[in-house]
């Protein structure tokens, strides 16, 4: 009789277990190692080798995911950050949240934006998912005190910058803000 009253007070229409044989499912079904199913786990490639030989069940948050993944295989793509395809890339962070990754080519004026998101208040760009330079330009200028600050030769002096400049601000600030979370990471 137990077993029926665990399916008649389920909340969610989600097992409460699995096995090995599903982990090796799943990741074959959507082709990945078992390093790269850890790292969108975020858990050790020795936590999954354990789960793929273990002979008693698998519990824990690890057993939602695996249904999630199954019924959306397509979040795999969707949380996959691209490789860089251009010399400078900012990833604009909200605390430890990535929110958008920004591939800049400052040469040929040129970005390409991915939004790891759906929440347009911690997207870079809102809701403008297609940005040109210019977006890219106001946008760096937005995370840096304003140009007509009172005593902004003493702020740059503190920051070691010789003159106002968006982008070495940033490169020493962080892009943080008093008025919110949001940083960036530059990365050459």
């Amino acid at each position: 009789m137990r077993g029926s009253d665990e399916v008649e007070n389920k909340t969610f229409a989600i097992r409460s277990q699995a096995s090995a044989e599903d982990i090796i499912k799943i990741r074959k079904r959507l082709s990945l190692t078992q390093q790269r199913l850890a790292d969108f786990m975020n858990v050790s490639k020795k936590t999954v080798e354990y789960w793929e030989r273990k002979k008693k069940p698998i519990t824990g948050p690890v057993v939602t995911l695996l249904k999630i993944l199954e019924e959306n295989p397509a979040l795999m793509e969707y949380y996959t950050i691209p490789e860089r395809c251009f010399p400078l890339r900012l990833w604009y962070m909200y605390h430890d949240e990535i929110c958008s990754v920004i591939d800049v080519d400052e040469k040929n004026r040129r970005i390409k934006l991915y939004n790891f998101t759906d929440s347009y208040l911690k997207r870079a760009f809102g809701r403008n998912s297609e940005p040109n330079y210019q977006d890219y330009e106001e946008f760096i200028e937005s995370r840096c005190f304003p140009k007509d600050r009172d005593k902004m030769k003493l702020i740059l002096d503190d920051l070691g910058i010789p003159f106002y400049e968006p982008m070495l601000i940033i490169e020493k600030t962080e892009g943080k803000m008093a008025e919110d979370d949001f940083w960036i990471r530059i990365e050459r």
